[in-house]
Parts: C-alpha cells; sequence; structure tokens
C-alpha cells in the first residue's frame, strides 16, 4: 500500500464523512485539484500552511484507490506532489490522526509518520 496525506480541519472532515467523499479545501477547489502530501512532505506542508492551526487531522490514504485521476506532478521547491483530479472517495481513507500543537507552535505527528 502507498500512503498519501491530507492535512484538513475536523469539521470539513466530518462533513466529508458524512457526504462519503471530500471534494476538497478552498483552496482545492480554487486549483481544481486535492492537494496530497507524501510521508517526507507533511511537516513542511504544516509548517508553511497550517501554522498555529489546532483543529486539524492527518487523513491517510491508500493512493492505490485513487487510480488515474491521481497524478504526481512538481510543485513546491521542484518536489512532486500528489494532487487528485475527483474527489476522495472516504473508502479510500486507511487511518486519520489528530496533530495536537506543540508548546513551540508546531504539530505532534503520529509515529507512525514519524518512522516512515
Amino acid at each position: 500500500m502507498s500512503l498519501i496525506y491530507k492535512i484538513v480541519d475536523k469539521p470539513s472532515w466530518h462533513s466529508a464523512v458524512t457526504a462519503g467523499q471530500f471534494d476538497g479545501a478552498a483552496i482545492d477547489l480554487q486549483d481544481g485539484f486535492i492537494h496530497f502530501s507524501a510521508a517526507n512532505q507533511v511537516a513542511e506542508t504544516l509548517q508553511k500552511y497550517f501554522a498555529g492551526r489546532s483543529d486539524l487531522l492527518l487523513v491517510c490514504i491508500d493512493a492505490q484507490r485513487l487510480g488515474d485521476a491521481l497524478k504526481w506532478e512538481v510543485s513546491r521547491g521542484g518536489d512532486l506532489f500528489p494532487h487528485l483530479y475527483a474527489s476522495l472517495p472516504i473508502s479510500a481513507v486507511v487511518d486519520q490522526f489528530d496533530l495536537p500543537l506543540l508548546e513551540n507552535g508546531s504539530h505532534q505527528l503520529p509515529d507512525s509518520l514519524l518512522s516512515a
């Protein structure tokens, strides 16, 4: 299984679970695809776009369940990032974790991601 990750606020995610799919956050809708991160990109994405936010989840997705709508494209710093040109079906989600804030303002990542 190849995992990719989505950082999302809890209210948006709870709505998505009820609906059976996640259509994206405002930036995703604006850009025309859902932004994801690989394991080695999550910490920088959190720091760059979600600093100080305390209402976040890290959603773990089995990339193989997304088919051809998932594209790896050049983005920040020339790295390849996963982008989904479709709604994210909740059935592709394999786990989720709270992302609590630490005293220094960074987010506590789950142990499974730190060892990846």
